[in-house]
């Protein structure tokens, strides 16, 4: 309603909509799409320069005329930007007044000093649009009469604002409710699911998983007792293992949903065809090598590997330029069957989450698959990490979960995949890791998930801090 009642505002929306209409029907060729990236990137730079103190002072050495003759292939010559930058700058990052926006969001600051994240409408409409276009035919075969939950905190964060948004674009009721909240709570956050009915649900794995375990301690059959169609799960690492596991405890048609951050909003969403697409109109996509900086060549199967880079293409209270997000991503172009014509990514984890085990460097993504991909109806899992008298690294995965279902035969498989794959040994023990593993979205999911007893004083890090005290806070 406000974006109508906004004369600029709703002629953006109209233009964009315009826009992510043709291109999602195929009507751009990469002409195209390469003519639309340079122009906006080229706005970009001469917004930021002029408007930033930070990139005032970053791209001083950029004259006007550079940025008006800059190519896509020239994008490789700017300086990145880190999070130390965002942290370290503070408001000189932002390339307008936070009166400005329309909305002030900011990161959790669990690990580190929070960084402002206003948001103008242009920003908001921007991102909300490939939402909208993207999960438009994920919920349109559940049809009318759905009633959408959102299950994330809303104080200074985007979740709550930006699904209901999107949610309202797609015609769909929906109910804001944060069981960690004392206003609500588990309790009446699985009574509301019942009663509306919820028939989707966005939230964490983490929190679909603690919100069966709740309903299961109640009584309840998450499958029987409960209305939902589709889970649109985002926030934290998620494997297809996990994903599966979630869709399958409740009974539902799980998605991983969106693929974003509060510094750099909107970078990859669910489509109908089950995969993270990105979105080219709005970002600028790079793939690095995070130890050299320096571009990564597709491999034998198309796929580029390393951190993910990305330069917004949209004007607004903080667009950013070459920023290394540090999560490992792996990148696919399109094939002739993708719902919308752009890459699909996949977050495997981040830069730091990554575990050394018997000389092999693994991921969390590609580490939780691989322990997961046997194994379905757990409401929680940890893994923890030791060695031998010799030096060999060791497994541990602990599952809640019933026990006296029959789990030999998928542990075995497991075991063995882990030895093949990793040749690591994977044992399994059974027993609920608490509250710590509710946090991957607040803090990571190493701290989360993963207890390394191999490291000196283990469980000392900042974010193993951070994760214990909102553990406590939750407990």
């Amino acid at each position: 309603m406000f974006t109508r009642y906004d004369p600029g505002a709703a002629a953006l929306t109209d233009e964009l909509r315009g826009l992510f209409d043709e291109f999602g029907r195929g009507k751009w060729t990469a002409d195209d799409l390469a003519a639309h990236q340079t122009g906006k990137l080229r706005e970009v730079l001469a917004y930021v320069r002029a408007r930033s103190p930070f990139y005032r002072a970053r791209l001083a050495d950029l004259s006007e005329a550079q940025i008006a003759g800059l190519t896509l292939d020239d994008v490789g010559s700017l300086p990145f930007t880190t999070k130390q930058d965002l942290q370290q700058a503070q408001f000189d990052m932002l390339s307008l007044p936070v009166s400005e926006a329309w909305t002030f969001y900011e990161t959790t600051g669990t690990t580190g000093k929070p960084t402002p994240c206003p948001r103008t409408n242009g920003d908001t409409i921007h991102n909300n649009t490939v939402l909208t276009a993207y999960y438009r035919d994920i919920f349109a075969p559940h049809g009318d009469g759905q009633v959408i939950g959102v299950s994330g905190p809303t104080e200074l964060h985007a979740t709550g604002d930006t699904f209901g948004d999107v949610c309202r674009n797609l015609g769909h009721a929906v109910a804001k409710m944060w069981p960690h909240s004392p206003v609500i709570g588990f309790d009446r956050a699985l009574e509301v699911m019942r009663l509306l009915p919820i028939t989707g649900l966005f939230c964490t794995p983490g929190m679909a998983l603690r919100l069966a375990k709740k309903a299961v301690e109640a009584g309840l059959d998450p499958q029987k007792d409960f209305s939902l169609d589709v889970l649109m799960l985002t926030g934290e690492l998620m494997s297809p293992s996990l994903r599966e596991n979630i869709g399958a405890l409740w009974g539902a048609e799980a998605h991983n949903c969106l693929y974003a951050s509060q510094e750099a909003s909107v970078l990859a969403a669910a489509t109908a065809d089950g995969t993270l697409r990105t979105a080219p109109l709005i970002n600028l996509y790079e793939v690095i090598d995070p130890a050299t900086g320096e571009p990564v060549a597709p491999g034998p199967d198309g796929v580029r590997y390393g951190e993910l880079v990305i330069t917004n293409l949209y004007t607004g209270a903080k667009p950013l330029v070459r920023y290394r997000t540090g999560d490992m991503v792996r990148l696919t172009d399109p094939g002739p069957d993708a719902a919308v014509p752009a890459p699909s990514l996949e977050p495997v984890g981040r830069v730091r989450d990554r575990l050394r085990l018997n000389g092999h460097l693994v991921n969390g993504y590609d580490l939780e698959h691989l322990l997961l991909r046997h194994l379905r109806g757990y409401l929680d899992y940890q893994i923890t990490v030791t060695s031998d008298d010799q030096g060999r690294d060791l497994l541990s995965l602990t599952l809640h979960a019933d026990q006296d279902r029959p789990w030999a035969d998928a542990i075995d498989r497991a075991a063995a995949d882990c030895r093949a794959e990793l040749d690591t040994a994977l044992s399994v023990t059974f027993g609920d890791p608490g509250p710590i593993t509710s946090t991957g979205a607040m803090v990571s999911w190493k701290a989360a998930r993963v207890v390394d007893l191999r490291e000196a004083g283990a469980g000392s890090s900042v974010e193993s801090h951070s994760a214990e005290r909102i553990a406590a806070g939750r407990a």
